[in-house]
């Protein structure tokens, strides 16, 4: 499959919604027709986010399709899924949610060079309403911009 190179699936409302702070690379433990799925890029993260369950992290709701060829086999379209990080990783992470008003959110999801599925996380603090407000704003005004450059 020439496709797995191409796998970039992202959170396109986390950037929206929450200011990253600090983002990790980590692995994914999957089943079998679960990583068929992903090659194909029939996997989403919405609403997906991460826990610290016993000093391993977790990631919650993230939605793989069935894959269509698997049998009995086949895999739960959003069961939880453990994060492969080390421990120093893990404890940072920990020590900066311990703050309020601060998560861990999947932001990306890709096929790394090896052909193995990897998740970038992010350390994440919530955007309020105005910073959103504006966001929206720059994103139009450089939508403006861009077709003002072209005619």
């Amino acid at each position: 499959m020439q496709a797995d190179k191409n796998i970039n699936i992202k959170n396109k409302r986390a950037t929206f919604d929450y200011e990253l702070i600090e983002t990790f690379v980590a692995g994914i433990v999957l089943t079998g027709t679960e990583i068929k799925s992903i090659r194909l890029g029939k996997a989403g993260l919405t609403d997906t986010y991460c826990v610290i369950h016993h000093n391993e992290l977790w990631l919650k709701n993230m939605y793989i399709s069935e894959y269509f060829y698997g049998s009995y086999n086949n895999h739960e379209a959003r069961r939880d899924r453990k994060l492969l990080l080390n421990r120093k990783e893990i404890n940072k992470i920990s020590r900066l949610t311990k703050d309020v008003g601060f998560t861990i959110v999947p932001t990306r999801v890709f096929i790394n060079e090896k052909g193995l599925a990897k998740i970038v996380v992010a350390v994440a603090k919530g955007k309020k309403a105005y910073d959103k407000r504006e966001a929206i704003k720059e994103r139009d005004d450089k939508r403006a911009m861009g077709r003002a450059f072209l005619k």
